[in-house]
């Protein structure tokens, strides 16, 4: 995906996320971001929650009840 919109830095050296690219990238208000300098660039990148991940990214990978059980009671037998 490419979009560019051009922004202004306002008071206090603020920058507005334009709506389309707040749309484009489904971010929500009070998300966190990491924001470094690129040589000449400012990089904005999303620190997406770990649980809203977990919760509604694609799913990879899936076990079964008894298998957790398995490792829980191995790992119980090495503290007892």
């Amino acid at each position: 995906m490419s979009l560019t919109i051009e922004s202004r830095i306002g008071k206090k050296h603020t920058i507005y996320l334009p709506k389309p690219i707040v749309d484009a990238l489904n971010l929500k208000e009070g998300e966190m971001i990491l924001v470094s300098v690129d040589k000449n660039s400012i990089v904005i990148e999303i620190i997406r929650d770990p649980i809203e991940l977990a919760l509604s990214g694609k799913k990879f990978a899936s076990i079964e009840p008894k298998q957790i059980e398995e490792v829980s009671l191995e790992e119980q037998k090495k503290y007892t």
